[in-house]
């Protein structure tokens, strides 16, 4: 389900980067593997400062039962930011795969200390997709998570 989950939401990060914006995507897998929720990151898009790929994943989720959720695993292609750790935390979703963690370590540490599964799985293609943005666009990522964690 791993590859599955981390192929569905670097789907998502390309679309997003094809259509002009942040290649971030998250998808969020029920217990049997089946997709809830897809979305990517459409701040650029939308002029959203919310719509990070998590948070476009839980809205294409929809209205789920709290046990829905506490039984799925979340896929994203970067470390989730603050934002995004919290939602997950406030859903109880007890697994969060990442693609990578290289150009961003979101709050993965917490996600860890509330009792979160967290794996990294190191892939190429999303560390790849997200540095080719950050040079091309870094004005853009900075106006997003880059610098309110780097500052310059």
């Amino acid at each position: 389900m791993d590859i599955i989950g981390i192929q569905a939401a670097y789907e998502e990060a390309s679309t997003g980067y094809q259509d002009g914006g942040i290649p971030i995507g998250s998808v969020i897998l029920d217990e049997q593997g089946a997709i809830l929720g897809r979305g990517h990151n459409q701040r650029i898009q939308k002029s959203s400062p919310t719509l990070h790929a998590e948070i476009a994943a839980l809205e294409d989720a929809g209205r789920q039962k709290a046990a829905v959720y506490r039984k799925a695993t979340l896929y994203t292609t970067l470390s989730p930011c603050s934002m995004c750790t919290g939602a997950i935390l406030l859903y109880k979703i007890p697994r969060v795969v990442i693609g990578e963690n290289v150009n961003f370590k979101g709050d993965e540490d917490l996600l860890r200390d509330r009792g979160v599964e967290v794996m990294v799985v190191d892939n190429e293609d999303c560390t790849n997709l997200m540095r080719r943005f950050i040079q091309e666009r870094p004005e853009e990522w900075n106006e997003d998570i880059g610098e309110a964690h780097f500052p310059t």
